[in-house]
């Protein structure tokens, strides 16, 4: 019978070398799931609270054993029993075993880890792909990727001053091709880097982390590349901006870094995003003002939103009601959607699909402590996403993600679709 059997956490590393959680969950039927929770490197102040020791030298203080703790007793006694198949339900109970808004007594990452090994484990039993379990017969679009070409100093803690410079392959026919295509330019791209005397070392994320001088020399190196690569910028391949810009909040002003001596009111800083859509191919703004400047947010998008993607990270935090908030005021027009933001598998599910009813477009991510583990590959396919942001085409913590959609493009056949026009 599909009931949960065992529950069992253990400490494992992520691709920073910094603890991360996996945890599996085991059956009657003799069905396993297993999840390796993802973590970001810094947390917005609406999103789940991840639960860090805190304590000693140990991994300077950076270790999970307390919210293993927390899943291999607490969780675990009250989930064993339970109907693996009934997601929502098992969700739900740890919850109200939380008892908090935040999930900050037993941790956002003992929660979400027991959720995405039961749904794992629940597909398993079904004897169904992931994607096909979370999101029944319909699911069938392949996301157009964002990939990572260059890493900024939110990322990098040098170079120009937003966080992320990415490409939209969006002219490909469809998805393995946006693949070929985001290879051979990130490839073209660190070729170039290095005949200009620029290091080709990656970060987090899988982008190149040149010392740059501003924003719009990586932009101009990543149109350059496209160019190389023998595509058209803006026909072909367009760009993404990820701009974190709740890092630059300082005073009230948007402070940038020192080599790009820049400080901005959102005025300004909405002024500076319109003129670099009128110089580059710039169809995606994610977290382009303080998660707390409603105003600002809801100038950016009357002034850009029609021709680009303005996407909320920290700003809508996956939170369904911040989401409805900003359908009200008409803030943004499509939400950064990370499980680890929200907590539990069917938390997002149901924010996904708010996120649809209200219009809104739907980017599924990544972050920025990531493993081997695909999962969101499935989520976004699951959840008919228009778009995934996965990182770059190296490192294994991103290749495990793209090969995985890969794998559900050949298992899709005939029945696949491509998001190319629907990802604004």
């Amino acid at each position: 019978m599909p009931y949960i059997k065992n529950i069992f956490a253990r400490e494992v590393i992520d691709a920073r070398g910094i603890p991360a959680l996996e945890v599996e969950v085991y059956t009657q039927c003799g069905a396993c799931g297993s999840a390796i929770v993802p973590s970001g490197a810094s947390a917005g102040i609406y999103e789940a609270l991840e639960l860090r020791d805190m304590q000693g030298k140990r991994y300077m203080g950076q270790g999970v054993l307390k919210a293993a703790e927390h899943v291999n007793t607490v969780l675990k006694k009250a989930l064993t029993g339970m109907c693996v198949l009934e997601q929502m339900e098992i969700d739900q109970a740890m919850l109200e075993l939380d008892g908090t808004d935040n999930k900050g007594n037993l941790g956002g990452n003992a929660i979400l880890g027991v959720s995405m090994a039961c749904a794992r484990a629940g597909a398993a039993c079904a004897s169904l792909p992931l994607y096909r379990y979370l999101g029944g017969c319909f699911a069938h679009v392949l996301p157009v990727p964002q990939i990572h070409m260059i890493c900024g100093r939110g990322r990098a803690g040098k170079g120009p001053g937003f966080s992320d410079f990415m490409i939209m392959p969006s002219g490909a026919e469809d998805f393995k091709e946006q693949v070929r295509m985001g290879c051979e330019i990130f490839g073209s791209l660190g070729r170039i880097l290095e005949m200009d005397g620029y290091g080709t070392a990656v970060g987090d994320f899988g982008g190149f982390m040149p010392e740059l001088t501003s924003n719009e020399k990586a932009l101009s190196y990543i149109v350059k590349a496209i160019c190389e690569a023998g595509y058209q910028p803006g026909r072909d391949v367009t760009l993404a901006l990820g701009v974190s810009a709740s890092r630059l909040w300082n005073n009230g002003k948007y402070r940038f870094s020192d080599k790009e001596t820049m400080e901005m009111d959102a005025q300004e800083l909405i002024d500076y995003y319109e003129y670099l859509c009128s110089r580059f191919p710039l169809r995606s703004i994610e977290d382009g003002l303080d998660q707390d400047d409603w105003d600002g947010w809801c100038e950016l998008t009357q002034r850009l939103g029609k021709n680009v993607t303005i996407a909320g990270d920290d700003f809508f935090a996956g939170n369904a009601s911040r989401l409805k908030m900003g359908a009200q005021k008409q803030a943004g027009n499509a939400l950064l959607l990370k499980l680890s933001q929200i907590g539990t598998v069917s938390e997002a599910q149901c924010t996904a699909e708010t996120a649809r009813r209200l219009g809104y477009a739907v980017i599924v991510s990544e972050r920025r402590g990531e493993s081997e583990d695909s999962m969101i590959a499935d989520f976004a396919v699951a959840v008919n996403a228009g778009q995934i942001k996965a990182g770059g085409v190296c490192r294994a913590d991103h290749t495990a993600k793209y090969n995985r959609l890969l794998k559900i493009y050949d298992e899709l056949g005939r029945a696949r679709d491509f998001a190319r026009n629907l990802y604004c």
